[in-house]
């Protein structure tokens, strides 16, 4: 039973390490705040991921109530923090807004998300 034991924690441990060696970017957490609602009109989206990202294959997109994209389709990195995407807004009306996201990490997975934030007087 000992040797049933020893070769399952051995398969449970080098399975962790091939899950780790695999990763992929999600998001950390958000400015404004994933599914918050916010007061003053956000004039940037900040994402920020849980691994260091590929700017130039990453994009956020921004949508108003009525599914028209609204950001000013600047999607950039930040030189310090790899792991950080932003986009510029215009000045927002109250409503709730979509944000899309579609990142590559720095190992090439790539995924992608949305999230909501709402602007409310």
């Amino acid at each position: 039973m000992n040797r049933l034991r020893k070769v399952c924690l051995t398969l449970l441990l080098s399975g962790a390490t091939v899950a780790h060696g695999h990763a992929h970017a999600f998001v950390d957490h958000a400015e404004p705040p994933v599914g918050g609602k916010v007061k003053q009109i956000p004039h940037v989206v900040r994402i920020w991921f849980t691994e260091s990202i590929q700017p130039a294959l990453s994009v956020i997109k921004v949508f108003d109530p009525a599914r028209k994209q609204v950001d000013k389709k600047d999607t950039r990195s930040d030189v310090k923090e790899k792991a950080l995407l932003q986009v510029s807004l215009p000045s927002l009306g109250p409503g709730r807004y979509k944000v899309r996201w579609r990142v590559t990490s720095v190992d090439g997975h790539v995924t992608n998300g949305d999230f909501a934030f709402r602007v409310a007087p």
